[in-house]
């Protein structure tokens, strides 16, 4: 089957060799003969200060060419992504959380180095530590960056003004990233100072300078290459800049390529992971239910770094208003350093931290008002015109279409009063089966929050016999990034997209690329790889011009030839005759996303290029003897603007909104008073299986959407909004919680909301009830 341009439903580009098992991934590499191997070996205190260090057992281990300490390091000992300084290689001295990499084994064989690296005997002087935000706010409260504060109004005089008022704290968990394919670095010493990476990383550009930074090296004799991943999600933002360096660094010592690939486990237990935070809300409300005001305070767990964390707790303020509007707001991040593995980039960047308290302040509402949730969300949606709590200016507000739409699709109404009735039903016979249902919606910024990062390159050339061979600086990750960019030069050209050839992202081709993160790969990717295929455009239409004696504006590509008068010529033919014309068929492209503009320590700007929207309805049972619940079904209308690809994008949705759904239901972190992560493998930590996805499972797209914005096609983001549809799960379970004391006390469950935590949920409320 042929696809001229963009075509609905294209398959992604690795399809194929995904299912075949053909697809190479870092790991299925070919080794340079005389490969090495690495291994970390980690810390088992989560602060103190390293007595003694005995490695003479590792070293003497069959195979064990040598060990790097952080005295071995030739550059600079941070990978730090902000350039703090605080997040060492190796750890020198002193370690800051349990798991904290202190040394690497370098070995013939990756069997031996990982049996090697447990023979190592240090003596560590215990300090005090703190794991959680309430443990570090006790401890004095230290800030690993700066917070913020967004404010708009006098939020204390309103709420001391508001009808009603309510206070709460709600405790948020973090979550793991659980790629399937893990951490892993190839280093390839070339001549002299160079050095090739092939890796698997959402920010070639930031392993690049990393690497440079630890060889003590110029960035440009640093090659990272990367043609796809096994998942991100954010946890290949930062998170492998200390392994590509530890491989580099031993590369370079012992002039032999060097692999790093840690278990599951040790990567669990390494690298960072969603934010968990404790949030002090409070709310001021009229008896209809609508917002006078409100206040909030997000402490985060960030670990024992700074990593992304001003951005990732920025961005959950960004969102703390969801939806919705209020008149009078102050919102305040507190980044809070504990010893635990520092924190980063996971789905939605802290975004769902936010709005998910804002679903919170509308349950509590509700529930004290005696509505449905849904009528206190529709009272409190944004109307265009009006400001968030960071002066931006809502201008593209299609939630209350949308609600309308996913209201009649999913029978909200009836289905409703039919929960109520069921749960009446079980009740009175003694039945403990309780369902429920919620529908909530999702606003979500498009941009990266640090403005320099919105921006992109992307390298096109036109080969004599027409192929066309597309780079650009996005990573794929699964997400379908490559396809879409390859429909979007196809369309361009007219051609089909069969003649497109995407190559491995690599900063040999595109310098100073921004990370694959932010939902942003397609915006500007796209836009760059576009604007080197009309530079090339305009080259071949000026060239037709000429030897044809036809105006511009009769020269038109379509169907994989050009049409220049009445004449049609095959677009191969066309490519070989302007070689032979000695015409420029390679071009770079740029983008650099518009109108944004954000300053932080005024807490004002427009830091986000437009707006995506959602919405989901979730109907769920519960098991009030057991805690156990299942999804009965799900509903799902999102915005993507005018999709490039409608079947890549409902991908994402679902994908999006069963991996949101995990992080509020089964997927929980546990860190013993230690400091020792307990949940670091697939037996402890619970990812959603293919049986808790929802029974009944409708997506569509809200195909009538248009960004008003100059993406490409009119197009939106779609990798990171549909997440926080899963938030419609934990609603429902609340909804059915909230059942066994009559619908009059507010849910208030934490999150996860784990079989265990709803279970004592219902015999609180329960209590509650009778008392």
């Amino acid at each position: 089957m042929k696809h001229h341009g963009i075509a609905v439903e294209t398959p992604h580009e690795s399809a194929e060799l995904h299912v075949t098992g053909r697809a190479d991934y870092t790991d299925d590499l070919v080794l340079p003969q005389g490969a090495l191997h690495a291994y970390l070996g980690l810390s088992t205190v989560a602060h103190g200060t390293i007595r003694a260090m005995n490695l003479d057992a590792v070293r003497a281990a069959p195979g064990v060419i040598d060990v790097l300490t952080a005295a071995d390091l030739p550059g600079r000992n941070d990978v730090s992504p902000i350039g703090k300084g605080d997040d060492p290689i190796l750890a020198d001295g002193k370690v800051m959380f349990h798991g904290q990499p202190v040394f690497a084994v370098i070995a013939e064989t990756r069997e031996q180095a990982r049996g090697a690296a447990a023979l190592a005997r240090i003596d560590y002087d215990p300090l005090p530590h703190a794991l959680d935000p309430v443990q570090a706010l006790a401890a004095g409260g230290e800030l690993v960056v700066p917070g913020m504060t967004l404010q708009r109004g006098d939020s204390a005089a309103a709420l001391a003004a508001a009808p009603r008022r309510i206070d709460g704290r709600f405790v948020i968990g973090g979550q793991d990233h659980f790629y399937l394919e893990g951490q892993i670095a190839l280093a390839i010493p070339g001549e002299a100072d160079e050095m090739t990476l092939f890796t698997s990383t959402q920010h070639p550009t930031e392993v690049q300078h990393m690497v440079a930074h630890a060889l003590d090296v110029p960035a440009s004799a640093v090659v990272v290459n990367v043609r796809r991943m096994g998942g991100g999600f954010g946890g290949k933002e930062t998170q492998m800049n200390l392994f590509c360096c530890v491989a580099a660094v031993a590369a370079r010592k012992w002039r032999r390529a060097v692999k790093l690939r840690p278990d599951r486990d040790d990567d669990m237990i390494a690298t960072g992971k969603r934010h968990d935070f404790v949030v002090d809300y409070s709310v001021g409300f009229d008896d209809s239910g609508r917002i006078t005001a409100a206040e909030g305070d997000w402490y985060a767990r960030c670990g024992f770094s700074a990593d992304l964390s001003m951005a990732v707790t920025d961005r959950a303020l960004f969102h703390g208003d969801n939806a919705y509007f209020y008149p009078a707001v102050t919102l305040r991040s507190h980044p809070l350093r504990t010893n635990t593995v520092s924190n980063t980039a996971f789905r939605g960047f802290g975004g769902p931290q936010g709005v998910i308290v804002a679903e919170r302040i509308i349950e509590d509402i509700a529930y004290a008002t005696g509505q449905d949730t849904l009528a206190v969300r529709k009272a409190n949606l944004y109307e265009n015109g009006q400001l968030t709590p960071y002066h931006q200016t809502v201008e593209d507000q299609i939630l209350p279409r949308i609600f309308a739409e996913l209201e009649i699709s999913c029978d909200y109404g009836a289905r409703r009063q039919a929960v109520l009735d069921f749960n009446a039903a079980m009740d009175a016979a003694g039945s403990p089966i309780r369902r429920g249902i919620a529908l909530t919606p999702v606003k979500f910024g498009i941009s990266f929050t640090a403005t320099h990062f919105n921006q992109a390159g992307a390298l096109i050339h036109v080969y004599a016999d027409g192929s066309i061979q597309l780079n650009h600086g996005g990573t794929e990750m699964g997400q379908g990034l490559h396809t879409k960019v390859a429909q979007i030069v196809a369309e361009a050209f007219g051609v089909d997209l069969a003649r497109i050839k995407v190559t491995k992202t690599t900063t040999e081709k595109v310098p100073n690329t921004s990370a694959t993160a932010a939902s942003s790969g397609t915006d500007l990717n796209g836009m760059a790889a576009l604007d080197a295929a009309e530079k090339i455009k305009a080259r071949l239409v000026a060239f037709l011009c000429a030897a044809r004696g036809v105006q511009p504006s009769e020269v038109r590509f379509a169907r994989d030839q050009v049409m220049v008068g009445a004449e049609a010529i095959p677009f191969h033919e066309v490519a070989q005759l302007a070689y032979l014309a000695r015409v420029p068929l390679s071009a770079t492209g740029f983008y650099a996303t518009p109108k944004i503009h954000w300053d932080r320590k005024a807490g004002r700007g427009r830091p986000f290029y437009y707006f995506a929207y959602g919405a989901a309805c979730a109907e769920v049972s519960v098991d009030t003897l057991t805690g156990e619940y299942v999804i009965e079904r799900a509903d799902v209308l999102h915005d993507v603007g005018r999709s490039i690809n409608p079947a890549l994008d409902r991908g994402q949705i679902e994908g999006a909104f069963v991996q949101g759904t995990g992080w509020l239901t089964s997927e929980e972190l546990v860190w013993d008073e230690t400091g020792r992560l307990r949940t670091h493998a697939p037996s402890t930590y619970k990812i959603p299986l293919a049986s808790d996805r929802p029974k009944v499972f409708n997506v569509a797209l809200a195909d009538w959407s248009e960004n008003r914005e100059e993406t490409v096609r009119r197009s939106k983001a779609v990798g990171e909004p549909p997440f926080m549809l899963g938030i419609s799960v934990f609603e429902a379970i609340g909804h059915a919680v909230a059942s066994v004391a009559g619908y009059k006390i507010a849910p208030r469950l934490d999150a996860p909301a784990t079989p265990e935590r709803v279970l004592m949920a219902v015999q609180r409320l329960r209590q509650d009830g009778e008392a």
